[in-house]
């Protein structure tokens, strides 16, 4: 579904991808890591086309979106359910006017079946009773999930992107949003996480992909991740000597 044909990019003089190349199947369960800086939440971005590369391609579905229009991009984005760090709720509007926002823009559904899949879409998430809360009254494990909501009633998504979406958040609330991503993807729907995280992206994925400035350093299993030898992965890997797997065993690294 997600082709990188050695993708470069850069924010003025900093190189942040260099010759990246990957393929990415629509139900695969992805998780891309990496320190600050090395172009993880960049190519989320450009999966979107919310940013274009400086070179290479990139294939969606087998199409080309490399140099295509803003209003051809926008349909292409509904394939996607995409969920930044920040949530980006607006301040302003209840959890259910957040939710209901998408669907008065872009669908003609009455007020009540708005209303009605509102309603819906927060119990998937678990915080239908947050309908009337302002975001500012909700916590961080609470608003992360009023996000998944409301990029879940923008489409109906082939698959989720996700933005280091337990950061910030307490170990008990950074479970429970690992546990939604999981049931989320169901149906053959996969997803990228993006995350420095390792713990939480051991408890969602099957594929993992590390990069070090800006290049693709590795890309394969949970195992083939936890006893590498480089000196690059073992240091960022290093707190999983005190982690726990997704059984709740100790993790030897």
């Amino acid at each position: 579904m997600i082709e990188f044909d050695r993708v470069s990019f850069s924010y003025g003089d900093n190189v942040v991808i260099k010759d990246l190349s990957f393929s990415v199947g629509i139900g695969e369960r992805v998780a891309i890591l990496g320190g600050s800086g090395n172009g993880k939440t960049t190519i989320l971005k450009i999966i979107l086309g919310l940013i274009r590369p400086d070179s290479g391609r990139v294939i969606i579905d087998g199409e080309d979106i490399t140099n295509r229009e803003e209003d051809w991009l926008r349909q292409e984005r509904m394939k996607f359910s995409m969920v930044f760090q920040e949530g980006a709720l607006f301040d302003s509007l209840t959890v259910k006017e957040n939710v209901a926002f998408c669907l008065r823009e872009y669908t003609r559904l009455s007020e009540e079946e708005i209303e009605a899949k509102v309603r819906d879409i927060l119990k998937t998430v678990g915080v239908e009773s947050a309908m009337d809360l302002m975001p500012e009254e909700l916590s961080g494990g609470m608003h992360r999930r009023v996000a998944l909501a409301r990029s879940l009633a923008a489409c109906d998504p082939k698959m989720f992107l996700y933005d280091e979406p337990t950061s910030g958040l307490d170990p008990i609330n950074a479970d429970n949003i690992c546990k939604l991503i999981g049931e989320l993807a169901h149906n053959g729907k996969g997803f990228i996480v993006v995350t420095h995280k390792v713990v939480d992206a051991l408890k969602v994925a099957e594929r993992f992909m590390f990069l070090k400035n800006g290049s693709l350093f590795f890309d394969g299993t949970r195992d083939g991740l936890i006893t590498s030898a480089d000196p690059d992965i073992r240091l960022f890997i290093s707190e999983l000597s005190y982690g726990t797997d997704t059984q709740g065993a100790e993790i030897k690294s």
